[in-house]
């Protein structure tokens, strides 16, 4: 129908008319309750934004010299957290000579990968930045979700 049809048609039954699809040939419009129409969207907005999870990025430290018990301790930390949903920045600090074996701190980020294969996987490969080397792993059930979905 012509739009000033449309319009005089809106004004009769005290609504509004809406475009819906500028770029269509003819233009798309829809005779309805825009205050209404805003109203339901904002509502569903705040029902998307109710039921979603926000991932923080948990980060664990670690020293090219750890020992068995705090590598063990630690690794327990980034299990529970992957399990709460959160990703894991596993980090190794370089000191003074330390700087000289970057080869150690892979060797702990190598291991902690393998150790954590059931439960995790290396969103990132481990990387040197600076005087400190870091690998991000995140739930593994997750990764599949993200992919099915």
């Amino acid at each position: 129908m012509p739009p000033q049809q449309a319009l005089e048609s809106a004004r009769q039954k005290g609504l509004d008319l809406v475009e819906i699809s500028a770029n269509a040939t003819p233009p798309v419009c829809r005779i309805m309750d825009f205050g209404k129409y805003q109203y339901q969207e904002q509502k569903r907005a705040r029902e998307a934004k109710k039921n979603q999870k926000i991932i923080e990025v948990k980060e664990i430290k670690f020293r090219p010299k750890v020992d068995e018990h705090d590598y063990q301790f630690k690794k327990k930390h980034i299990e529970r957290f992957l399990a709460e949903g959160d990703k894991v920045k596993a980090t190794i600090f370089f000191r003074g000579r330390e700087n000289a074996h970057p080869e150690i701190g892979s060797q702990i980020l190598d291991r902690l990968i393998k150790d954590l294969a059931e439960v995790a996987i290396a969103e990132t490969s481990p990387r040197r930045e600076g005087n400190q080397m870091h690998v991000i792993l995140g739930h593994k059930a997750s990764r599949k979700q993200v992919q099915k979905g």
